[in-house]
């Protein structure tokens, strides 16, 4: 398959969950990848780079924690240099808990949330949107179904996701005369290890004393209008290749949810 070739694409989170995913699934498509994460996270990358390499294509990594605008910065201006240009954006790099009521989050907590999930975003488009070149791209923004809908005892998350849907609608009328698009992807319940962990799996059911992803996978699913507990990276994957691709020309300023119906259930 040949939908990204040519393209290079940076993506933020990229060694594991969803921005891995994102970045095999660009590569199997053409693309090479300049894939971004924490400080620490190496063993990650590479494991990320070795899978993009499997794809045939390249991958430029980096460490840079997306509160860091210089790091961010240094990050895309190094991976630009190696592969030799830049087509599309993936602002995936985020956190999510949930400590409880809003009155009750500490402020760290949640000047935490806004500073990844919000602020970091606007650092990543902010390091790289000077990069794309003259025939335009893409930026895709990773929000969240939270994004739509309120989320009880994640008010910090929810908000910061919601607030990425304006300045993604924002960017589209700044970028658009760039020939370059903005969108927002919405997944729901994905199956990474931001929904199944042990701090979910508690807070899903109080009643057991050490339940599993088995254990919850009822409760998920009632959440639903398909009958799926969650829905995959892969799922996700593919509906930002849509985005990111030619196939989605004329697509801009909008989001795309992936959520198995969640936001639909009455």
């Amino acid at each position: 398959m040949s939908r990204m070739a040519g393209k290079v694409a940076l993506i933020t989170g990229a060694g594991n969950g969803m921005g891995r995913s994102h970045a095999v699934r660009l590569a199997e498509e053409g693309a090479d990848i300049i894939a971004l994460d924490l400080p620490g996270a190496a063993a990650d990358l590479a494991e990320t780079a070795r899978l993009v390499g499997e794809a045939g294509r390249r991958a430029a990594v980096g460490a840079a924690d997306v509160r860091d605008l210089a790091a961010v910065q240094a990050g895309v201006d190094a991976g630009v240099a190696e592969l030799g240009r830049l087509d599309v954006v993936v602002a995936n790099a985020g956190v999510c808990d949930n400590p409880g009521p809003a009155w009750t989050i500490d402020a760290p907590v949640w000047q935490r949330s806004l500073d990844i999930n919000l602020t970091g975003v606007w650092h990543t488009v902010k390091a790289a949107a000077p990069s794309i070149g003259a025939d335009g791209g893409s930026v895709v923004i990773v929000s969240s179904t939270a994004g739509m809908k309120a989320v009880a005892g994640a008010a910090h998350y929810s908000a910061s996701k919601h607030a990425v849907i304006g300045l993604m609608r924002t960017l589209a009328n700044e970028l658009g005369p760039r020939s370059i698009r903005v969108n927002a992807l919405l997944p729901g319940a994905v199956g990474t290890a931001m929904t199944l962990n042990p701090a979910t799996f508690a807070r899903l059911r109080p009643d057991l004393a050490d339940p599993t992803a088995e254990d919850v996978m009822e409760v998920l699913a009632r959440n639903h209008l398909l009958p799926v507990p969650w829905v995959e990276s892969a799922d996700v994957s593919n509906a930002l290749l849509f985005l990111v691709s030619d196939e989605a020309r004329y697509i801009t300023g909008t989001e795309l949810v992936v959520d198995a119906g969640l936001t639909q259930k009455v």
